[in-house]
């Protein structure tokens, strides 16, 4: 299969099958050179920061059971992780590259390797950096083939990644600098498709640059669609053609058939689409939806591509270029039904739900507030005396600074650093998903006080957990990518309005699934999991908009060993560089 052909690079990641032959696995080594770059757009020029010179940048392509490394030289003056996202890192959660739970950022002119086994996986997932707003230039594709080359769908003539994400003007560290401090008002100017801005946008005359798809007609194409978007689920479809869902987040579904794909923050979709459509020029619309009034407002965000006929008229013979027709910005229904519709392919002797549970959780999500300085006592309701914060189950996470979570829990030398009493409910049941309380009134106002702290949850190994995720509606009713590190759980149940166990439960799907590391929990509503906790060390759960995770929409789970050496986190390898005292990996 053929690879997109990205922007040129200043540098090229290599890519080095060493001793591969036939069906063996492979080392697949990469080299990320992370680096500042001037970017022109909207007649702005912006600094951002890209790998090899690219955005998005190198795909990482390999096949299931090989051994992926990657050395990350870092040129920016600031600390950074990358994160492999959705990868399992089973016993290898060293490698995870979640700034401050596995490791300390890289520091500045430093080196670092990144090395973890791919075995048991196929499908689209993808890379980011880890450490504050970065991630939204600083993202590429991790395609994992499967071994023998045969999907569960006919082959397509050709894979494409896209990659649905925002153009900020704004310098991405001082935009993370004003979210912690509170000021969430600054918003991206575009959405983008693989980098491009498209023709919708433009500046004193000057139209921005549309990505184009070249297809031939009677082909199918395989879409990797990837969100890597920090404020923004998207909406994604071609004029003229339709999508058969087949993947998300590297595990096959059974195939469903859509006109448009709903992608969250994390999350990545496969999709195949014919090219069937008479030779012409189609339109492709990545829209950006948003929580209507009175939820916060924030601007339309769009990007337009190109779908581009073998055979057809540059001028596609002079005729209008068809749009789609792309649902309202603020009607967010049509991601519940895409996301509800969606099953597991089925393998049952791979993938069996955990019929009896050990652990239930029910967690709550929303925004709550603090108040500033050393007050104890503030004005609530969006006051100037506050600030908002977002909480699980009424707790903010302080993310750690200056350690890494991880490396504290296996030197046993957590005290001070966090504690292990993360609530398992909310401290008082409410209506949830109640609209009154998204402006600021009498009844939000009594629920918004709360507190910052890094309460972790500890589970011990082969434990069937289950957790009932509630979207809920104080000061906003946002839906909730929840993503957790590590693991892939099943998505067992999706629903709208207030979880009820006695009439929900019943609606659980037991016997397909869908298997994903990034759960979208729907806006005003809730999603139920369960998992088996059979990979041991400290994994990262939050949100995936990049305002909440920075607000504390976040936690831990440490998982213990097991009873033998296989089932236990071995130690850190010799290339894990260990914090310093300045809160950064040691040279």
């Amino acid at each position: 299969m053929e690879k997109l052909s990205m922007a040129a690079s200043l540098f090229f990641a290599v890519a080095v099958a060493a001793a591969a032959v036939g069906s063996e696995a492979a080392v697949v080594e990469h080299t990320f050179v992370v680096h500042e770059m001037n970017v022109t757009h909207l007649c702005n020029t912006t600094k951002i920061y890209v790998v090899n010179g690219q955005i998005p940048g190198p795909t990482v392509d390999v096949k299931e059971g090989d051994t992926v490394v990657v050395q990350v030289i870092k040129k920016l003056p600031h600390g950074l992780t990358i994160h492999w996202q959705g990868v399992r890192q089973m016993r290898s959660c060293w490698a995870d590259g979640a700034g401050f739970v596995t490791e300390c950022p890289i520091p500045p002119g430093s080196q670092h390797t990144y090395r973890f086994n791919v075995t048991g996986q196929v499908g689209t997932l993808w890379w980011h950096a880890h450490v504050t707003c970065l991630r939204s230039t600083i993202n590429g594709a991790f395609i994992i083939r499967p071994r023998d080359g045969k999907y569960p769908f006919p082959t397509p003539a050709k894979d494409v990644p896209i990659i649905i994400g925002e153009w900020w003007e704004l310098d991405l560290v001082e935009l993370d600098r004003r979210m912690m401090d509170g000021n969430f008002d600054d918003n991206p100017l575009s959405a983008t498709i693989n980098g491009k801005l498209g023709d919708l946008s433009n500046c004193s005359g000057m139209v921005e640059e549309s990505f184009v798809l070249d297809v031939k007609r009677g082909e199918s194409y395989l879409l990797r669609v990837i969100n890597t978007a920090l404020f923004s689920e998207y909406y994604f479809k071609v004029a003229g053609h339709t999508f058969t869902v087949v993947g998300a987040d590297g595990n096959y579904l059974t195939p469903y058939k859509t006109d448009m794909v709903t992608v969250a923050p994390g999350e990545a979709i496969d999709v195949l689409m014919v090219a069937d459509a008479p030779p012409a020029h189609y339109h492709m619309i990545a829209l950006a939806n948003q929580p209507p009034e009175p939820d916060p407002q924030i601007p339309v965000f769009t990007s337009r591509g190109l779908v581009r006929y073998a055979g057809a008229a540059e001028n596609n013979n002079g005729l209008p270029v068809p749009m789609p027709i792309m649902p309202n910005q603020h009607n967010t229904m049509p991601s519940f039904y895409f996301h509800a519709n969606l099953t597991g392919l089925a393998h049952p002797e791979r993938h069996r739900v955990p019929m009896h549970v050990d652990e239930r959780l029910f967690v709550t999500l929303g925004l709550g507030s603090i108040c500033r300085g050393r007050n104890t006592t503030c004005e609530r309701g969006r006051s100037p005396e506050t600030i908002v914060v977002a909480t699980m189950n009424n707790v903010s996470f302080a993310h750690p600074n200056t350690t890494a979570l991880l490396e504290r829990y296996y030197d046993g030398t957590s005290k001070g650093v966090y504690t292990e009493d993360f609530p398992v409910r909310p401290p008082r049941p409410y209506n949830y998903t109640n609209r009154e309380l998204i402006p600021p009134g009498p009844l939000e106002k009594a629920l918004e006080p709360t507190f910052k702290a890094t309460k972790l949850k500890r589970f011990k190994y082969n434990t069937s957990v289950e957790i009932i995720f509630q979207s809920t509606t104080l000061l906003q009713s946002d839906s909730n990518p929840m993503h957790l590190h590590g693991y892939d759980v099943f998505l067992l149940a999706q629903g709208l309005g207030n979880f009820n166990p006695k009439r929900d439960v019943k609606k659980f799907n037991y016997h397909n699934p869908q298997f994903r590391n990034t759960v979208q929990v729907p806006r005003g509503g809730w999603a139920a999991v369960r998992f088996v906790t059979d990979n041991p060390g400290m994994w990262y759960l939050h949100c995936h908009f990049e305002f909440h995770i920075i607000m504390g929409m976040a936690t831990a789970f440490i998982v213990e060993d097991g009873p033998t050496p296989e089932t236990s986190l071995p130690p850190p390898p010799p290339e894990f560089k260990r914090c310093g005292a300045n809160g950064l990996s040691q040279p």
